[in-house]
């Protein structure tokens, strides 16, 4: 009797403290400083480079705008930077997360500094968490020019009416996503002689890790980092992300540059429509003509950059059909 009051005791210890410490992750984070006061120039040369960025490098259009999926790679369909995408327990995520209207009708009350915050740390004009579905962890490491470009380009953005639900993540992430966002560690743009780093920019503004790797309740699985497999569900079938590793077997190893560089390209002319995808068939995530845009020279560094990765040897299974 003596021992089962003690355990008892204990047991209400350890009640008190998981307890303590689930109202500290409520009250007491994310803490990642306050919005920087700061107001972004909106130079056309910015502009530019944040339409560039934000089209066709950081692809923040593909999330945060309407994608037709009834054709293939879900081309952009209207509603530019409107949000709403989904990212659902039924994609693998530990809740419902929605991509927010980045468009001046909701973020017209917000600062500079606090949309600066929520892109490179993951804390929103409220002081809440945001998921990292948001690449703001990759975002936190680009050039602050680049994320000034980015924010001058969505202020410019036409405002478009569309209200997006409030993301639902499940318990226990739901306190666990305090924990997240952590502080920016902004670096500067490499030159573009030095191609290698250059395309190790690239590759993080790009985010290609965040697919191109096996992935558990939303987050890379460290060890997998662009070997593939990353399940994307649909109601047809499962489709997995490609190994990008040099690997001569399962990966691109046997791939020259000019045939990399061509198969984003391929999507890049002026006449090209992505053709229908028929009914039963599974359509990939890859938003293949937004990348088209890039500029081929950082094709060309991303893949310098892919050349210095370890190979991994994982053969992925493309796609299973229900």
């Amino acid at each position: 009797m003596k021992a089962l009051k003690i355990t008892g005791k204990i047991l209400a210890g350890l009640l008190v403290l998981v307890a303590a410490a689930m109202i500290y992750v409520k009250a007491a984070m994310p803490n990642t400083g306050a919005a920087l006061d700061i107001k972004i120039e909106r130079t056309a040369a910015r502009v530019e480079r944040g339409k560039y960025l934000a089209n066709h490098v950081t692809v923040c259009m593909d999330c945060h705008s309407t994608r037709d999926w009834s054709r293939y790679a879900g081309p952009l369909s209207g509603g530019l930077g409107a949000g709403g995408e989904a990212f659902t327990q039924e994609m693998g995520f530990p809740g419902k997360f929605y991509a927010p209207n980045i468009t001046p009708y909701t973020l017209a009350g917000w600062t500079d500094g606090e949309i600066f915050r929520a892109v490179t740390t993951g804390v929103n004009k409220d002081g809440k968490a945001l998921f990292p579905v948001m690449g703001y962890h990759r975002f936190g490491q680009l050039d602050k020019e680049d994320i000034y470009a980015v924010i001058a380009y969505i202020r410019e953005l036409p405002a478009v009416k569309k209200d997006v639900p409030e993301s639902e993540p499940d318990f226990p992430v739901n306190f666990i996503i305090n924990t997240m966002p952590k502080e920016a560690s902004l670096t500067s743009l490499p030159s573009e002689t030095d191609q290698v780093a250059y395309g190790k920019y690239l590759i993080t503004a790009t985010g290609c890790v965040d697919c191109h790797s096996k992935t558990e309740k939303g987050s890379v699985v460290p060890g997998t980092e662009f070997g593939g497999g990353m399940e994307f569900s649909s109601p047809n079938g499962v489709m997995r992300s490609p190994n990008i590793t040099m690997h001569k077997q399962t990966g691109i190893g046997n791939w020259t540059k000019e045939a990399f560089v061509a198969r984003f390209k391929a999507y890049a002319d002026s006449s090209y429509v992505s053709p229908k995808v028929a009914p039963g068939d599974l359509n990939t995530p890859m938003p293949w003509t937004m990348y088209a845009g890039m500029n081929q020279q950082d094709i060309e560094a991303i893949y310098a950059y892919l050349n210095t990765v370890e190979p991994i040897d994982h053969q992925v299974v493309r796609m299973e059909k229900r």
